[in-house]
């Protein structure tokens, strides 16, 4: 149970609204460690992956931001509700089912990755586990986001789609626009911002008049408000209210999750425009470190079972590596195989 404060339609006050969320309970501590340390983990290999020139191209890793992820997928109906996000977007699939193996072979390159190798680390996408990507394009997936959630509501599934960008990407003109269509139609969307400070390596102080991004709902009378990204305990919370609304009608919601990342826009930025004691500040409230706290204060762990979990972890990175290294390139015919098919152009066979 908690207490939410968000805008209601057609009143610029703020309302409160109880929701009764899934329980977090012991078993929900433990996963939210696993999950969220093999996250962190397998980013970490990436970027030494990367150094070793095995992951090529760009690469945006995600250390700092995992309590948004493991707090949405707690609020979340994996069997029909979707996700979709920008280029920082490895373990996302993971956490809707995707097997890790393949999204470190897609990262590398390989025909066994989720892309059969050519998405690559911006692209990683999955249809049958309802990951629609990974997108290079800053804000492209924004309006993606709203149609997807128009196909739900056409067909009625009962789905809603989490609809992930970054604070760079609210200055699009593609949010205004899903914005206003998404409250026109009444569409089951969840808009989220992954605010987490500095876009590519601009403060959000210095890209708007104010830094409350989440302000940008109230200009379409859609329900909005902060979250803290940081406490996978208060974005459950925040998800579940605004995934009930969408699923019973009551339409979209956007939700600011202010939260950090540790690591660097991407790999290749030198994070001048930020202070390493600004960073460290930050790794005191680390979600992971927030999360094994809880494990231990609660006692639902013994140091040796917080072992076995971080061995478990260890291992399955290490078996996804071997994976996707033994795992072959894609032969040249692919970039035929997916480009189009012309039944009277016969000259290019196809195998897809």
């Amino acid at each position: 149970m908690r207490e939410s404060v968000t805008k209601t339609k057609h009143n610029n006050t703020l309302a409160k609204k109880i929701i009764q969320m899934k329980e977090v309970t012991k078993e929900v501590y433990l996963k939210w460690y696993e999950d969220m340390l093999l996250w962190r983990k397998f980013e970490d290999k990436l970027a030494a992956l990367y150094i070793q020139q095995k992951v090529r191209g760009f690469l945006h890793l995600y250390n700092g931001q995992e309590a948004v992820l493991a707090g949405a997928l707690h609020a979340m109906d994996l069997t029909k509700d979707k996700m979709i996000t920008a280029y920082r977007n490895h373990v996302q699939p993971i956490g809707m089912g995707v097997d890790p193996r393949r999204v470190m072979a897609e990262l590398m390159g390989k025909a066994t990755g989720t892309s059969k190798g050519m998405g690559g680390s911006m692209h990683i996408f999955s249809k049958e586990h309802r990951f629609y990507g990974g997108h290079g394009i800053v804000g492209g997936q924004i309006p993606l986001g709203a149609g997807l959630a128009f196909a739900d509501k056409y067909f009625e599934t009962g789905g809603v789609t989490m609809t992930y960008f970054g604070d760079g990407a609210s200055r699009q003109g593609s949010l205004h626009e899903a914005f206003n269509m998404a409250m026109l139609w009444n569409l089951p969307v969840v808009f989220i911002v992954e605010n987490n400070g500095y876009a590519m390596g601009t403060s959000v102080e210095r890209t708007a008049n104010h830094p409350d991004i989440w302000k940008l709902g109230l200009g379409y009378e859609m329900p909005c408000g902060p979250v803290d990204g940081m406490n996978p305990v208060k974005v459950a919370e925040a998800m579940s209210e605004a995934i009930e609304r969408a699923r019973s009608g009551g339409g979209p919601t956007f939700l600011e999750m202010k939260t950090y990342r540790y690591r660097g826009h991407s790999m290749s930025d030198a994070q001048l425009y930020r202070s390493k004691e600004e960073v460290e500040e930050y790794k005191k409230i680390d979600p992971i470190t927030q999360v094994l706290d809880v494990i231990k204060d609660q006692k639902y762990a013994t140091e040796e079972e917080i072992q076995v979990i971080e061995q478990r972890v260890k291992d399955l990175i290490e078996e996804c590596v071997k994976f996707a290294e033994e795992s072959p390139y894609p032969e040249i015919q692919q970039l035929y195989d997916v480009v189009y098919e012309q039944e009277n152009y016969p000259f290019i066979p196809h195998k897809l």
